[in-house]
């Protein structure tokens, strides 16, 4: 019957699947043997799952379907026990002699509890509600701002996340010392993770345009005025600190605010030619606070004329203001170069009729890619919002032709990333600043994140140092954000298992520009896999319900993105304005979504809508 020929052919198919899966182990076990040994049945079934992955089992899925039983869907927590059971349950239709099944290293139970028992020794007892945590980036000011980190812990925050690449060293222990503080507060615990910052790979500064400030009084929907813009004057040398609800400051170099009287008229011609005056409202010191209800653009140099009733009794000068840069105009088919000279950028001159005198040039303050990237080679900037690829490089500059920017058109500013998805650059993952970083974070960090790890060896290098530091009871965070990283993913959680507790962060951003935006969703997800095979927890991370932290309000697609998280173990939100209600959101949501879902496999508890 063709019933009993499909049954025969799938059996000898699964019966296949395993031995090979078996085999692989074997193949592997050496590397095995330096696997810690809570971890190594983890470390297993990374390997079975590995085994089985790599044969195309689309169609034997189609007919385990067919059959009525488990099509091997779900499988990655414990690969060789869903084999045995299959295998097992075809046998028993076959009516033949059962095989010995080989002793999986998990079962069906064991496999989820592991994932379970290592995002806890990792991040810490999962919330009382839900088991997916939430990870927060602090700002600068929650180092200064205890209240802060006050209502982010009752919001629902389960792990503060500091980031090495901004503040510093005092700042970071500022943080930390709030979290605590705010843990006895409140009654909850929270673990830190400190980021690395890793290799930089940046534009640089820009040349300044000007050196002006524009002040600007509040107007309404309609354009009236609401309220004056008040300036700070403050003498140039030994400034004094401008007092709550100044817009700007306005250093005096020539003269002295300390004459100023209240009352006394500034005038002065601003950048436009337009006549504008400024009215001292109040004395501090030896500075002063003046208003306008008219927007002024005051430059360095400018002279102010001190009027008095009808008489002018003094002229002051306006000191140094900071520079302002413009952003580099690009569209496709420009010529942008970057330079090892790390002189400001400037956009492309041009002649009177628009002819290019000479292309647009930045730094790149990543030395190693002037001596790696070749022609031909993409190249990605802020975020893959201008992309191109590489026509020459002389050791010095590299001339890229732009081929991609948003429809209105390229804008790059000073800072922005840039990604060399085709370029080996040979980088360490730690670098000296990481080093002396992580001499600091081990003192109050649960975990540290390694940023733009590439290969096994970075594993081993942070690694080394935890252990130098006698710090091994910190977890290790491996920052998953470029191809190589991806390419390497199975070797790099090997590896890690030596050294847990360890986790995975899913860094789409940057992983997005590397592999490209029309695969990340395939990366993502067979990066969940994988995790999940190895009973790694995972951070999902980049611009989760950014909308609403910055904004306010989140987008349907946020909401959506937010829903999906929930397959991991921790969600990682950026800082903004709006981060605490977020926290509280997201925290509903992922209760919500706790009642439907474990990780891929849907639960199906009673409907309310079912009854019709």
């Amino acid at each position: 019957m063709a019933t009993d020929r499909l049954i025969q052919r799938t059996l000898a198919t699964l019966r296949d699947l395993r031995d090979r899966a078996i085999a692989f182990e074997a193949e592997h076990a050496h590397e095995l043997e330096f696997v810690e040994p809570h971890y190594r049945t983890s470390a297993r079934n990374l390997l079975h799952y590995l085994s089985i992955r790599q044969t195309d089992i689309r169609e034997l899925q189609q007919d385990l379907h067919s059959l009525g039983l488990s099509s091997l869907g779900v499988l990655e927590s414990n690969a060789m026990a869903a084999l045995n059971a299959v295998i097992g349950n075809l046998e028993a239709i076959a009516n033949v002699g059962s095989s010995e099944p080989p002793a999986p290293p998990v079962d069906f139970r064991t496999g989820r509890l592991l994932l379970r028992d290592h995002a806890r020794r990792l991040f810490g007892p999962a919330p009382r509600d839900r088991t997916v945590r939430i990870m927060v980036t602090m700002p600068s000011v929650a180092a200064t701002d205890a209240r802060l980190i006050e209502d982010l812990l009752r919001a629902g925050m389960d792990i503060m996340r500091i980031n090495c690449a901004h503040d510093d060293a005092a700042a970071w222990r500022g943080m930390a010392a709030n979290l605590r503080h705010a843990e006895q507060i409140v009654g909850r615990k929270c673990a830190i993770q400190a980021d690395l910052g890793g290799p930089k790979l940046r534009t640089g500064s820009l040349e300044p345009v000007g050196h002006f400030v524009r002040i600007k009084p509040k107007r309404d929907s309609a354009g009236r005025l609401v309220a004056p813009a008040r300036v700070w004057l403050t003498p140039q040398r030994h400034p004094e600190a401008a007092p709550p609800g100044v817009q700007c400051v306005l250093p005096v170099a020539g003269g002295s605010p300390r004459s100023l009287r209240v009352g006394d008229v500034l005038q002065l011609t601003d950048l436009r030619g337009r006549q504008r005056e400024l009215k001292v409202v109040e004395r501090s010191g030896r500075s002063a606070v003046a208003t306008s209800d008219r927007t002024i653009y005051a430059a360095t140099g400018d002279p102010l004329s001190v009027g008095r009733g009808d008489a002018n009794v003094n002229v002051l000068e306006i000191g140094e203001l900071p520079g302002v840069t413009a952003p580099i105009p690009l569209q496709v088919g420009d010529t942008l170069v970057l330079t090892r000279d790390p002189a400001p950028g400037q956009a492309a001159q041009r002649d009177a009729v628009g002819q290019v005198l000479a292309p647009a040039h930045v730094h790149c303050t990543l030395s190693a890619a002037f001596e790696r990237v070749r022609v031909g080679d993409r190249i990605w900037l802020d975020d893959g919002k201008i992309g191109g690829a590489a026509t020459a490089n002389d050791g010095s500059r590299i001339e890229m032709t732009v081929t991609h920017v948003p429809p209105s058109g390229g804008k790059l500013r000073a800072e922005k990333g840039i990604n060399f998805p085709d370029t080996d650059l040979g980088l360490e993952a730690l670098t000296d600043k990481d080093l002396a970083d992580l001499r600091e974070v081990v003192q109050f960090a649960d975990m540290v994140a390694l940023s733009f790890v590439r290969t096994p060896e970075d594993v081993l290098a942070v690694s080394a140092q935890l252990r130098e530091l006698g710090a091994q009871r910190v977890g290790i965070v491996l920052k998953i954000e470029n191809a190589a990283a991806f390419r390497n993913l199975p070797r790099i959680l090997l590896t890690a298992l030596r050294s847990p507790p360890v986790g995975v962060m899913v860094a789409r951003g940057d992983l997005a520009v590397e592999v490209g935006f029309e695969r990340l969703s395939e990366v993502q997800e067979e990066i969940l896999w994988l995790s999940e095979a190895a009973h790694v927890p995972v951070v999902w991370a980049t611009q989760v319900l950014e909308g609403l932290a910055k904004g306010g309000a989140p987008t349907r697609a946020e909401v959506s993105d937010a829903v999906m998280s929930s397959r991991a173990e921790c969600v990682m939100l950026n800082k903004g304005p709006k981060v605490v209600s977020t926290v509280e959101f997201l925290a509903n949501v992922l209760e919500r979504m706790e009642e439907h879902h474990d990780k891929r496999m849907a639960l199906l508890r009673r409907l309310s809508v079912s009854e019709i």
